[in-house]
């Protein structure tokens, strides 16, 4: 069985293709910049140029192309969009036109790109995939699963708080089921609100492989567990500080018992030393948190229980894990299977197990690193 894991962030998009004949370390990897960083590259390199720019294509993960966005107009550059582009910067046309960004229809698009320089938006590029791989002698096809994470505010009403409208469905998906892999969807089961996964799976309609979308945070949580300190930990805090989000789990042996997300650009290390610590002893609310620019809170459990004091009661992953480098919490730094910047890959094959029943006899060996994986001849 071959899966393909895309992990795509706000700085790089994280891959591992895994064979479960070869064992999980001889996975193949890749991380290379973020789809959102390639389009700012591509957006700054036409304004050094003074050229107008069309946006086409689906609705993608902003922050770079969105502040590249702004740069261009702020130099008195035309930018033209379509209606789902668009809403890689904001869901309300208004909003859009706003900022200065000239929407457009498909059949205006299809005049303006003989003219202005045309970009394509969206996450997930999996014939750029094919060919990186085939750079180096490596056939995708045939694969078993296509699993891919990003991370989606989801579609918010005009006039609703984005941050509001993201942490709500968090807070739905934990009270509701209480586990994480219950953030993994098969493409055909995505949530109508969660605009940013239906475009990642209609940019990968043209596939033979089935098609799992999940959450990136909740896929770094699940894939943090994997480390074998951070298993034996029957309850513990497990963060994420990703580059533009952080999100934390207090997990239990029921489940989740308590959660926050909160942005990265705000964190300080005195600051993750009292949301982790509130979080585990349960008096972090969600007020504090939302009034403090991040998205919310949540207790599930009363238990209370003190990190710090205890190697693996804290445990933390992320490109921005060295903000608690120096914590008196004496955090882990997870590296599940010898690499961090893969563990949201990790992640999401052990939601597969769960999303994909059928699966898990062959994937599970494999994730529990058992001896007998891995004996099949060299052959991708």
């Amino acid at each position: 069985m071959r899966i393909l894991c895309i992990d795509i962030g706000t700085g790089t998009q994280d891959i591992l293709l895994l064979d479960t004949r070869l064992g999980i370390e001889n996975g193949l990897k890749m991380v290379v910049p973020s789809p959102t960083m390639i389009v700012r590259r591509r957006i700054q390199a036409a304004a050094a140029s003074g050229e107008p720019i069309l946006l086409t294509g689906v609705t993608m993960g902003g922050g770079p192309s969105h502040w590249a966005v702004e740069d261009h107009l702020a130099a008195g550059l035309d930018v033209f969009a379509t209606e789902q582009a668009g809403k890689s910067f904001n869901d309300d046309p208004d909003e859009l036109k706003a900022m200065g960004i000239t929407l457009v229809s498909a059949d205006e698009a299809e005049k303006l790109s003989r003219s202005v320089q045309t970009f394509e938006l969206k996450d997930l590029d999996l014939p750029a995939i094919r060919a990186a791989f085939g750079r180096f002698g490596v056939d995708l096809d045939p694969l078993t699963l296509i699993a891919a994470a990003v991370f989606d505010h989801g579609a918010a009403p005009p006039g609703y708080s984005d941050r509001k409208f993201r942490f709500e469905f968090i807070e739905s998906v934990v009270t509701t089921h209480g586990r994480l892999s219950a953030f993994a969807y098969p493409a055909d089961q995505i949530p109508a609100r969660m605009t940013r996964m239906q475009a990642v799976a209609a940019s990968a309609a043209d596939r033979d492989a089935r098609l799992m979308l999940m959450d990136t945070a909740p896929a770094a949580i699940c894939g943090a567990r994997l480390d074998p300190l951070a298993e034996r930990r029957a309850r513990k805090v497990v963060a994420n500080i990703g580059n533009f989000h952080t999100l934390a789990f207090r997990l239990g042996t029921a489940g989740i018992e308590g959660v926050f997300e909160h942005h990265t650009g705000f964190m300080t290390p005195e600051k993750l030393d009292g949301l982790m610590s509130t979080l585990a002893d349960g008096s972090l609310t969600d007020e504090a948190v939302f009034n403090d620019q991040g998205h919310g809170a949540r207790i599930l459990s009363a238990a209370p229980l003190q990190v710090g004091l205890t190697e693996g009661d804290l445990v933390v992953v992320g490109p921005r894990r060295r903000l608690m480098a120096g914590s008196d919490l004496k955090p882990y730094f997870a590296a599940p299977y010898g690499d961090m910047m893969l563990v949201g890959c990790f992640g999401m094959l052990t939601a597969v197990c769960d999303v994909y029943p059928d699966l898990r006899d062959e994937l599970d060996p494999v994730l529990a690193n058992r001896d007998d994986t891995g004996t099949a001849p060299w052959d991708y």
